[in-house]
């Protein structure tokens, strides 16, 4: 009997004709993230992908699995032939080693999925069989209605038995919706926008701005870090870093104190927007929440918008910050996010920030800056660096 991962695709399966271009690129990540790792053969079968397990590291697979957009459960489960003898060798051996991890369980329920219609018994026949072998060789009892733990039979050509479902993170595959340039400050938002962008099959790839010597080189190396978490998510990404403290000097010398925020916002947007039409990216990316801050009121994000055509993704834009929080936990963000280093948006913070700008009021503002040659000598030092695609176990 063999091991496998069966990996439920969820939305995936909906699509029409160009449904193998998404199943087709899901394959290609799962080999990409798997690359360092022994498997067998990889392949579909009736709605699932499967990846044979022929060493024992099941966990480190589970592990990059879970970083797969477009998977959203993954099940380690024993395929045999759809043999009553076979099938009840399997079944005995998963629920053994089930009640062997899990020495309280004391009740279950089968569930049958017949995929091979031609089988002479249905679904709930093929149940009843597989609880009377449960009962029979373990001191169990069926609950219908709570059971502590799930036998899963997958009936197709093969027989696939389950117990666990290990839930992923759904989506569709990594680049099958264009690219996008995140604006990753090192803050929780901006890489919480970017992993929800990345499950929609965005390629996100990072620019981050910082005030170096304002900012301090650990400041920067937290948000590579962040950059890095992305990746694994992601790929491999490009990452711009740009240093805009010369443009928040001349903001702070020639404009008025409480748009000091708006303004560098919109410097910031200039520059994101030349570096996306410079290098073919589909959209920008920000962690912008509504109401959060000054510069995210509905007045702020039109006076920043007014700076671009691009289409600006804002996924965080509805968002409690506890739900943010939430997903920052669950894609392990968090703990980098909240290390105590500066961001270039705490210099020159003003003590009273503008919380309805218009556009022709920030326009008038700008007039004494030299806007396009500021831009331009920022991008021109520019460093850009390759971060990621690696996983720490």
């Amino acid at each position: 009997m063999k091991k496998v991962m069966a990996l439920s695709l969820g939305e995936l399966v909906l699509k029409g004709k160009n449904r193998y271009k998404f199943v087709n690129k899901l394959i290609s990540t799962i080999k990409r993230n798997l690359r360092n790792i022994d498997h067998g053969k990889i392949y579909q079968n009736m709605g699932k992908v499967y990846v044979e397990v022929v060493t024992d590291n099941e966990e480190k697979m589970i592990n990059r699995l879970k970083h797969v957009f477009g998977i959203v459960y993954i099940a380690p489960c024993y395929v045999v032939e759809t043999d009553k003898e076979k099938i009840e060798e399997a079944v005995i051996k998963i629920v053994d080693e089930t009640l062997k991890k899990n020495p309280s369980y004391k009740t279950f329920k089968v569930k049958t999925n017949r995929g091979d219609k031609s089988f002479p018994l249905n679904s709930m026949e093929i149940s009843a069989k597989i609880g009377g072998i449960i009962l029979k060789n373990f001191d169990l009892k069926v609950d219908v209605h709570e059971p502590d733990f799930f036998v899963y039979c997958d009936l197709k050509k093969d027989t696939y038995i389950y117990v666990d479902k290990i839930k992923a993170h759904g989506g569709l595959p990594s680049g099958t919706n264009g690219r996008g340039l995140l604006l990753l400050s090192g803050g929780i938002d901006s890489p919480v926008a970017g992993f929800l962008m990345a499950k929609r099959g965005v390629l996100v790839d990072c620019l981050h701005f910082h005030s170096y010597p304002f900012t301090s080189e650990r400041g920067e190396e937290k948000v590579k870090k962040l950059a890095e978490d992305i990746s694994s998510f992601s790929g491999e990404l490009t990452f711009y870093s740009v240093n805009i403290l010369d443009i928040q000097k001349e903001i702070n010398i020639n404009c008025p104190e409480d748009e000091m925020t708006i303004i560098s916002r919109r410097f910031m947007m200039r520059i994101a927007d030349k570096i996306a039409r410079e290098n073919g990216y589909d959209c920008i990316i920000t962690g912008e929440n509504l109401g959060q801050v000054a510069s995210q009121t509905i007045d702020g994000l039109k006076v920043t918008n007014d700076i671009t055509d691009k289409l600006v993704f804002r996924p965080l834009i509805g968002m409690d910050k506890v739900n943010i929080i939430d997903i920052a936990k669950d894609i392990d963000t968090y703990e980098t996010s909240i290390l105590p280093f500066e961001d270039c948006c705490t210099v020159f913070l003003p003590k009273h920030p503008l919380l309805t700008p218009s556009v022709e009021g920030i326009e008038k503002s700008e007039e004494p800056l030299d806007c396009e040659s500021l831009v331009d000598d920022a991008i021109g030092k520019m460093k850009i660096s390759k971060i990621g695609g690696d996983y720490e176990e």
